[in-house]
């Protein structure tokens, strides 16, 4: 009988403390207007030299839970939002990562920073390259992990991957067909890029989806792979002058891999490769110890 209450209580705290990622409580919150007409929701904590973290589509800064709770020890972890997700506002343009880079800048300068370390995850890689191109004399340090950036090679044999299927689902009619489907589009992205099925897990994908799913959400969403066009041109500037600042490439292993590395070398000349061993592309939730590991060795 004790034995069966002891089980149940386990099982019971295990239900009541399952949670979705949350940044730490102590982090401070402030909206930040960007001149590029976008408000930019950013939550920042800790004390040290400042790290930006840039997440990625179907999430939100959020998703930077583990990493920004190990970083802020030793750093100033400022995590924002991007343009048209989570808590920042959704403008009907201006999700070419070029000016998302410069929203990145407006929360940076905003906050009384300078020089950061920036690290970052999926489409938050692409608007971390612009921002590094943009801004060289201002990034130290810079993490991308798991996803392609627009224009550089091998972009167009991605292109022709039917796994990336979503770059091109977006539009008035892609947007009616997933109104009240939300969960049914992210659960299909969310299945295809992981590399163990459980992952992300069913409170983290409860509380991601009504994120997108609120007024506006899924169209500003789409509008990160519309501009993908733009970026790609954008990109082809911007790499002919290769980037000097030490970069870690990070590819899960059922993933982008090695690739992560490939890429990179097409726009820096001072690449470190690493890849997390059975993790497929949410790295944060599948294998958050080891990822951070990786990322914080770099950082010291």
């Amino acid at each position: 009988m004790i034995r069966h209450a002891v089980v149940l209580f386990i099982l019971l705290t295990t239900v009541c403390y399952a949670q979705h990622p949350s940044l730490p409580s102590s982090f401070q919150s402030k909206t930040i207007h960007s001149p590029e007409g976008a408000d930019i929701y950013v939550r920042w904590g800790g004390t040290g030299p400042v790290a930006v973290l840039i997440h990625g589509y179907a999430e939100n800064s959020d998703s930077w839970a583990p990493l920004a709770a190990d970083l802020m020890r030793d750093h100033t972890v400022v995590v924002p939002d991007l343009r048209g997700i989570g808590r920042s506002s959704k403008p009907e343009g201006g999700y070419d990562k070029k000016t998302q880079a410069k929203d990145m800048r407006a929360v940076v300068t905003t906050l009384g920073f300078d020089k950061t370390v920036v690290v970052a995850h999926d489409i938050g890689n692409m608007v971390a390259y612009a921002y590094s191109a943009m801004y060289p004399d201002k990034v130290q340090r810079l993490v991308v992990m798991d996803a392609p950036i627009p224009g550089i090679e091998p972009w167009n044999t991605i292109l022709l991957n039917p796994g990336v299927w979503h770059f091109n689902f977006h539009g008035p009619d892609a947007e009616r067909l997933v109104a009240g489907r939300e969960r049914i589009y992210f659960d299909r992205i969310w299945n295809d890029f992981t590399g163990d099925p459980s992952k992300p897990d069913e409170d983290t994908r409860n509380f991601f989806t009504p994120t997108y799913a609120q007024p506006g959400g899924m169209r500003a969403g789409f509008a990160q792979f519309t501009a993908f066009s733009t970026d790609a041109k954008d990109n082809a500037v911007f790499e002919q002058t290769k980037l000097t600042m030490p970069v870690l490439a990070v590819g899960g292993e059922k993933s982008f891999g090695a690739l992560q590395a490939e890429i990179m070398r097409h726009v820096a000349i001072n690449v470190q490769e690493a890849v997390v061993p059975h993790s497929g592309h949410w790295l944060m939730e599948e294998s958050p110890e080891y990822t951070v590991n990786l990322v914080r060795k770099f950082l010291e």
